[in-house]
């Protein structure tokens, strides 16, 4: 069975522990992409990663964009939005449809 987990700064990140989903708050790119690899290695099905956290380790983010499991996807933190996960589920619309209908 896969769990899901988040990864980011602590105060982005702790509300989704009450909702019962593994938090891991990091500091720097080094941590956030150790982080990242644990959970790919420890079946985790879904990581959830703050675009600020995300834009410190691309290379990482795009390697495993290309893998099935587990499932990256970026969220704002509580600083706000940097587009980065609008951007990229943009693309994948324009992907799978052809042009973007969003």
């Amino acid at each position: 069975m896969y769990r899901i987990g988040v990864i980011g700064d602590k105060d982005s990140i702790l509300p989704f522990k009450a909702l019962g989903i593994d938090v891991f708050p990091v500091v720097g790119p080094e941590e956030t992409r150790k982080t990242l690899d644990t959970l790919a290695r420890d079946k985790y099905g879904i990581v959830f990663i703050t675009e600020q956290a995300a834009q410190l380790i691309p290379e990482s983010i795009d390697r495993y964009v290309k893998e099935l499991v587990p499932a990256v996807i970026l969220i704002p933190s509580n600083q706000g939005s940097l587009n980065i996960g609008l951007n990229k589920i943009t693309e994948n619309v324009e992907k799978a449809v052809g042009s973007n209908i969003l």
